[in-house]
């Protein structure tokens, strides 16, 4: 049958209530990480299985060449992981001003030259090695089976691999590995990736090492070579993905958690603590003044976050001063009810993708994100184990009498980054694991999700599923279709710019939320997947 995959009708998800659960964006990564469950592994091995799994199955947004990210509640208290590479060791502003023209602003958006050292593998070892109960080689055999077997495409994926196709098609190893015959595969295509399933192997059967400083790296190495890039197989045996201690602000009685720069989670804790100055709950949950208020709010989050995240050893301010009450406060006087703004950076001194969510029965929860940064990252991909490289260096810039000097690029730094898991805690105890995946999306969309839970009462589904806005630059935002039109007429009376979209992939993001409703033996989970997928929130 040859079906029409266009639904007309409006498409409300419920909540899954269950003990142990998986949330993700795909329906084969979901039930990839409860294998893991059901073989008598814990949350971090379900959150590894699913990682791998998604590479596969949602490749748009990530691969084996991605970048990472983690929160993980223990049970007895939070971790965060940040398995962001470096750039290589020959990357200065000189490097591409010489390759590129003195006018070059950034490394290219595509290409070899735009991909730093991947990290996604080194967290799926690091979780392992520290929270893991099965072996490691277990966690990649369901990406390992979907890889050689191959899987229907579906949906939403479908589409923004076309949309891809036309800028990537040239790159190195694209056509080879993501045009099966030449085109993009249609919906409900088989697609299988079997250099992708020799890498796994090879990822499975060493820990990793094959990546870091084995036959992938030196594959890496040569074909970055060939293809006019620089990184090699040192840059990716000195690399170690790092342990952190999450970053806090207090909202509603809750505390919200967040990875620290060279992050952006920093602008959803800004804006939430701009937020509190104001009382949310008094105005209509989908009103015009409920609305501008979170979109000023996170507009000023955003020119501080534009304005000083990098490197943390290169920032002139900390995350500390950053989030100050009293700069907040400061900041929330800026504020003006009847008129949208265009704020610039303020001075602190004086007072920034996939999303999947795991958690057990034994309370384990873990907020975890990958990405290759924009669809299909760099475009290249490695032949023979299927790496496809994100395109992470483009983050960085080039001048260093820029907006942000401190994300000036150099060897071995971390650009800034826009991919953040989030976690929400209460007096200490688990709360909530989730996040908001799509660029600039993320602590928009951690904002405003949250602000529906905890000033509004909507349950975890309903906030997800909610129309959201998002702001782009100056003035300028975009809301979805369904967004109130009163609404929408007012945000733009009072001067916002507003542009509608209808995207169910990345303008508005796409999130997973897993809510603990008491003891995880009794009560369990409150789980939400966002419609905006192809997605899946599963348990049992």
């Amino acid at each position: 049958m040859n079906f029409n995959y266009t639904n007309p009708y409006t498409s409300t998800r419920l909540p899954v209530f269950a003990r142990n659960v998986v949330s993700t964006s795909h329906p084969l990564a979901a039930q990839a990480g409860l294998r893991m469950l059901w073989q008598g592994g814990n949350a971090v091995d379900a959150a590894i299985a699913a990682a791998a799994a998604i590479t596969l199955t949602e490749p748009v947004s990530c691969g084996l060449g991605s970048d990472a990210f983690a929160i993980v509640w223990d049970g007895q208290g939070l971790h965060g992981l940040n398995a962001s590479g470096p750039a290589p060791q020959t990357w200065t502003p000189e490097y591409f001003q010489r390759k590129y023209g003195d006018g070059a602003k950034t490394p290219p958006k595509r290409g070899m030259d735009s991909v730093t050292v991947p990290g996604a593998v080194a967290s799926w070892v690091a979780l392992s090695e520290r929270f893991g109960k099965l072996p490691f080689e277990d966690l990649l055999q369901p990406a390992i089976e979907i890889a050689e077997r191959g899987y229907l495409l579906p949906v939403v994926v479908q589409q923004k691999w076309a949309a891809a196709t036309p800028e990537l098609r040239n790159q190195p190893g694209f056509a080879d590995n993501f045009l099966p015959w030449g085109r993009a595969p249609q919906v409900g295509e088989l697609f299988t990736f079997p250099a992708a399933a020799k890498g796994l192997r090879a990822i499975a059967k060493t820990k990793g090492h094959a990546f870091y400083g084995g036959e992938i790296a030196q594959a890496i190495e040569r074909f970055s070579a060939e293809h006019g890039g620089s990184i090699t197989a040192r840059d990716l045996a000195n690399y170690k993905p790092e342990w952190v201690t999450p970053i806090a602000q207090n909202y509603r009685g809750y505390t919200l958690h967040e990875i620290p720069p060279n992050g952006q989670g920093i602008a959803a804790l800004i804006a939430l603590g701009i937020l509190e100055n104001f009382d949310l709950a008094s105005l209509a949950v989908d009103g015009v003044d409920s609305q501008h208020l979170q979109i000023e709010a996170m507009k000023l989050a955003f020119a501080d976050v534009y304005r000083y995240v990098a490197e943390p050893s290169a920032m002139d301010v900390t995350p500390a001063q950053m989030l100050d009450p009293a700069y907040l406060k400061s900041r929330a006087q800026l504020i003006d009810m009847k008129r949208a703004q265009d704020f610039g950076a303020g001075n602190p001194v004086k007072g920034g993708t996939i999303y999947l969510s795991a958690a057990d029965e034994n309370g384990m929860m873990v907020s975890f994100i990958q990405s290759n940064y924009m669809g299909f990252g760099s475009g290249c991909v490695e032949p023979q184990f299927g790496i496809s490289l994100q395109n992470r260096g483009h983050g960085f810039n080039l001048d260093a009498h820029g907006l942000n000097p401190a994300n000036l690029v150099a060897p071995g730094k971390r650009p800034f980054h826009t991919i953040i898991p989030a976690f929400l805690s209460k007096d200490g105890q688990p709360v909530m694991s989730y996040g908001v995946m799509g660029a600039n999306m993320q602590p928009q969309g951690h904002m405003q999700t949250l602000v529906r839970m905890l000033d509004y009462g909507q349950n975890p589904q309903a906030a997800c599923d909610a129309p959201r806005w998002r702001y782009n630059a100056g003035l300028e935002i975009n809301v979805e279709a369904s967004l109130n039109a009163n609404t929408a007429a007012g945000l733009q009376a009072r001067g916002h710019q507003v542009g509608v979209i209808n995207d169910s992939y990345q303008d508005f993001g796409a999130g997973q939320f897993i809510w603990r409703a008491g003891d995880p033996k009794v009560e369990g989970y409150v789980v939400a997947s966002d419609a905006r997928r192809d997605g899946l929130a599963a348990g049992f």
